[in-house]
């Protein structure tokens, strides 16, 4: 039996690699420069130029005063480091689907998609990536590395949360993106993929988490995954209704007009907030709609990234 095909019949992406790469060549050819680029590496001191080294580092304004060859050394010099986060939490996965393309996403596929783009797209500049899948648990982690091997393992463990049943589920945001902000030690790119609903902790402490991110002078982007139609304007005809917490499983039965103002003022209230708190943190606040069109979604934040690297 071949376990990738059996999976693939069980649903999700046929295969998320080469809808990947289609995605990534899309919008990648005619870009003169990659949006991605290594963090720049601290001066530490000079050494003398012996012959046949590489000339890239030669001070040529000490060489001027002093008539003497000299290479800047680095403490650090390294190509990029990115780590990928993304929430697996029952509510990432509405609304459910069995099957999934570019043009059909909930809200964990819109997320492994782009994670798996952001990949390929490092992949080809030699990059590290590491990845961390949490929920109620820390369910996966993998330190930043650029083999083909581990390439290969990351894009499974993404393909995997994609098709994985999460009954009730809940969201421990807060804890884990502490425990994983302690684990990235190394300056790096971090990408992290939620739907920010979380009901056990209050938003004051979920910014709090989002804060610690940026330690270590980390680059954080934050994708907020969600349902716009659906989790903000509460877009729903006003037949009677029950409405399940799939995280928790309490419900509510309702007529959807009853709460929609409410609902709506409330949520935005939290969205409104929650960029706020990302501009005041220097995070880049990515809105990903999932019922928007998934390239314009991605290429926006290219394009934009680009242009200030």
């Amino acid at each position: 039996m071949n376990l990738r095909d059996e999976l693939n019949k069980a649903g999700g992406f046929k295969n998320l690699e080469l809808l990947a790469k289609q995605v990534v060549e899309g919008f990648i050819s005619g870009m003169h420069k990659s949006p991605f680029h290594g963090f720049s590496a601290e001066f530490a001191e000079h050494k003398i130029y012996n012959q046949g080294e590489s000339t890239r580092h030669i001070d040529w304004k000490l060489f001027a005063k002093t008539d003497k060859l000299y290479t800047k050394r680095y403490d650090d010099e390294t190509n990029l480091r990115c780590h990928i986060i993304l929430d697996n939490s029952s509510s990432m996965h509405y609304p459910e689907m069995q099957n999934f393309s570019i043009d059909h996403l909930n809200k964990t596929a819109f997320s492994a998609l782009a994670s798996a783009s952001l990949m390929h797209m490092l992949k080809k500049q030699r990059d590290a990536v590491g990845l961390s899948i949490y929920s109620d648990a820390y369910d996966f982690y993998a330190p930043e590395k650029g083999s083909e091997r581990h390439h290969q393992m990351l894009l499974k463990q993404l393909s995997d949360a994609v098709i994985t049943k999460t009954l009730n589920k809940k969201t421990e945001t807060y804890t884990y993106l502490h425990l994983i902000a302690e684990k990235i030690h190394r300056r790096s790119l971090i990408f992290l993929f939620t739907d920010m609903f979380q009901t056990s902790e209050d938003e004051v402490r979920l910014f709090e988490a989002l804060r610690h991110l940026k330690h270590n002078k980390h680059e954080v982007v934050l994708f907020h995954v969600f349902d716009k139609s659906k989790e903000l304007s509460f877009d729903f005809d006003n037949k009677p209704k029950r409405f399940i917490d799939v995280e928790t499983g309490e419900h509510i039965n309702l007529y959807a007009d009853s709460v929609k103002e409410n609902y709506e003022k409330a949520v935005s209230q939290y969205f409104d907030a929650l960029r706020l708190k990302c501009g005041q943190y220097r995070i880049k606040y990515v809105e990903a709609d999932i019922n928007k069109n998934f390239d314009n979604i991605l290429t926006t934040y290219m394009v934009e990234r680009r242009n200030f690297v």
